[in-house]
């Protein structure tokens, strides 16, 4: 449970957080004074700090600075009062979180500490690779032992200490946020910020403000200065999930920044000069956005420096029993539902699935199953019914001849399996079934193919195995039900 700590002399502000976070899910920790919050703050690192710029025996930034000198990492969000925000301003400038302005408004800061704590938790929670370290039960690990996945942790050693871009790729739900925290801390840049951005989640009309900040005034709704995750995260690491979202005026100051580490904030004239490292991400077919003319390619070539694949999971064979028995561990622990054994039916069964939506759907599925189990043994019963019976969720390219994908089924089978990932899953499916008609189309002719397709080769040829199709004298995809 997150805990938040608030040096404040105010006790409405006091009692203001207390009452948004009554429900219990933070631990709110108070201190009156600079002297009491600083030794607090040495005595029970909290995940986030929330501090008055003007305490009784303190003033100014003295207090964050003293802060920040005990730990780099914890975000700290300021609460000022009139007059203050240009002093805020500057303490942004020098890494802090957010400011907030006198009165408080709870929704506003139930949202923003909330963000502050998972920012918390991606720098300070370990993202390990347990073949080179050992992997504690609560820990986010990096599990695998198949070729691709030796690969990635050896990547990840080779390109960790060098201050050079990384780009990672591969399917949603494989890991890639995890991939880039392991880089952040092995990196010689670990005791600064790590901030993680998801382009796609943002609109597109707020992320250059999010990621460069803004002017006062610089459009209709900057009622006032905003300081962006550029000039916040000065020394550290930004990592920028789905970089191939960004709108071309986005892409265009990224690559400044790349190139030149300085930007202007919107609606200014100011250079701004920092120092971050960038590791990027997406699921999307970036050389094929380049050729489409989506996705600037001088970009493209700044963002691909290093690159990291991560391969899906139904291409990781023995790799699913593995993360198995360590999810199984892990949610038993935190569900005080221990896992003694998994029944051969359910562990076939789990096996045998095909994984659409990665990892991130497993866990998903084990977490389902334990809070169902009775018992200390998995069994197959305890499993979602889309597991345990396949085709109660057709396969993408599990079509005969002249035969429809029903995707009524399919979604509704998603829903109830408590998917968090369904627009990739059925955009990845879409994109299968469209492959393997229109290859089967051209009797497996590939050139033939790309061109019904509207595509290059390549891209074509890249797409075939991501997506588990096979060629020979039909065609068929891996988690394909029937014969083919």
């Amino acid at each position: 449970m997150p805990t938040l700590l608030v040096i404040d002399d105010e006790p409405a502000i006091r009692h203001a957080f207390q009452r948004a976070f009554r429900d219990g899910d933070h631990v709110v920790r108070t201190a009156t004074t600079a002297a009491e919050g600083l030794a607090e703050f040495a005595r029970d690192r909290p995940d986030v700090v929330v501090l008055d710029v003007h305490l009784p025996d303190a003033t100014g930034l003295d207090t964050f600075r003293r802060v920040r000198a005990i730990d780099a990492r914890v975000p700290v969000v300021l609460v000022t009062g009139h007059g203050t925000t240009d002093l805020a301003i500057e303490a942004m400038k020098e890494g802090a979180y957010e400011y907030l302005l006198k009165p408080l408004e709870l929704a506003d800061l139930r949202q923003l500490i909330g963000r502050a704590a998972q920012s918390s938790r991606l720098m300070r929670t370990p993202a390990l690779m347990p073949e080179v370290e050992p992997a504690p039960v609560p820990g986010d690990v990096l599990l695998g032992r198949c070729a691709a996945m030796q690969e990635v942790y050896k990547a990840v050693g080779r390109v960790a200490g060098q201050n050079v871009t990384v780009l990672v790729l591969g399917e949603s739900g494989t890991g890639k946020e995890l991939v880039a925290r392991a880089i952040y801390q092995h990196s010689r840049r670990a005791d600064k910020p790590f901030l993680a951005i998801n382009c796609a989640a943002i609109p597109e009309q707020l992320l250059e403000s999010e990621l460069f900040g803004h002017e006062k005034g610089a459009f209709t709704s900057a009622e006032r200065k905003r300081i962006g995750k550029f000039e916040q995260s000065h020394g550290g690491t930004i990592f920028l999930d789905e970089v191939g979202e960004m709108t071309p005026l986005t892409q265009a100051k990224i690559l400044r920044l790349i190139q030149e580490q300085r930007f202007e904030r919107i609606g200014g004239s100011e250079t701004v000069q920092t120092d971050v490292r960038l590791i990027a991400a997406t699921n999307a077919d970036l050389e094929q956005m380049t050729e489409d003319g989506r996705f600037r390619r001088d970009l493209y070539f700044r963002l691909n420096v290093f690159t990291i694949k991560l391969p899906p999971l139904r291409e990781r064979g023995d790799d699913v029993g593995l993360l198995v028995d360590h999810y199984l561990k892990r949610f038993g622990h935190e569900l005080g539902k221990p896992v003694a054994e998994v029944e051969p039916a359910a562990a076939a069964a789990l096996r045998a699935y095909p994984w659409p939506g990665n990892v991130r759907e497993l866990q998903s599925v084990l977490k389902q199953s334990v809070l169902r189990m009775s018992g200390s043994a998995l069994l197959a019963d305890f499993l979602p019914e889309h597991i345990r019976n396949p085709t109660a969720v057709p396969a993408p390219a599990a079509l005969g001849e002249g035969g429809a994908f029903d995707w009524d089924q399919f979604v509704g089978g998603r829903i109830g399996a408590g998917s968090e990932n369904l627009y990739a899953e059925a955009l990845e499916r879409m994109e299968r079934e469209v492959l393997v008609r229109v290859l089967k189309h051209t009797d497996g002719n590939q050139l033939q193919a790309a061109r019904v397709l509207g595509i290059t080769r390549g891209s074509l040829r890249n797409k075939i195995r991501a997506l588990g199709i096979s060629i020979a004298r039909s065609v068929w995809s891996d988690d394909e039900q029937g014969d083919g």
